[in-house]
C-alpha cells in the first residue's frame, strides 16, 4: 500500500510539474546599445569590433573589409571553415554576397558578453521540431571571439560537419 501511495504520488507531482519545466522560448533584445555598454572602457571597444565585424563582413558581405577586423593569423575552431583571414574570406566569398550594412545586427541578437580579451554573440536560433515538422522551436546559437591588438584572433561556435 505505501509503494502504491509513494507512485501515485511521484505520478501527480509529474503531472503538475509538465508545464512548469515546458521550453521557455529564447527571445531577442531589441536594445543594441545596452548589450554594447560597458563601465570598461576596453570590453565595450572589444563589443564594438565585434559586433561591426559581424554587420559588415559577415551579415554585410564585405569581404573587402576582413582584414580591418580579423587578425592574418585568426584562428577558426568552425569544422567548415579553415583558418587563417584567407581562408575565411575564401569560404565566406563564395557564399556571401555584398549587401547595404545596416545600422545594427540583423540577426536576433540575445547577447553580448565580454570578459578579458573574450567576446560572445548569443542569438536566438528557431529550428524545425523534429518530433512535428509543422512546428519549430528556440535555442541559442553562440559564436565567440578572441581579441588581440584590436582585432579578432580566433572564433569558435557550435557548429558541426555538414
Amino acid at each position: 500500500m505505501r509503494m502504491k501511495k509513494a507512485l501515485l504520488a511521484s505520478l501527480l507531482a509529474a503531472t503538475l510539474a509538465g508545464p512548469a519545466l515546458a521550453q521557455l522560448p529564447v527571445v531577442a533584445q531589441p536594445d543594441h546599445a545596452k548589450l554594447l555598454a560597458s563601465s570598461d572602457p576596453k570590453l565595450a571597444a572589444n563589443k564594438r569590433l565585434v559586433y561591426n565585424f559581424w554587420r559588415e563582413v559577415f551579415e554585410g558581405g564585405h569581404m573587402e573589409l576582413a582584414d580591418r577586423y580579423l587578425a592574418e593569423s585568426y584562428m577558426q575552431h568552425n569544422p567548415e571553415v579553415p583558418t587563417g583571414r584567407a581562408g575565411f574570406v575564401d569560404v565566406f566569398s563564395k557564399v556571401a554576397t555584398s549587401k547595404p550594412i545596416e545600422a545594427r545586427v540583423r540577426a536576433p541578437l540575445v547577447s553580448i558578453v565580454a570578459e578579458r580579451d573574450l567576446v560572445i554573440l548569443s542569438f536566438v536560433s528557431e529550428l524545425p521540431d523534429p518530433k512535428d515538422a509543422s512546428k519549430t522551436y528556440t535555442t541559442t546559437w553562440f559564436d565567440m571571439f578572441r581579441i588581440e591588438n584590436g582585432k579578432i584572433a580566433e572564433h569558435w561556435d557550435p557548429d558541426t560537419k555538414h
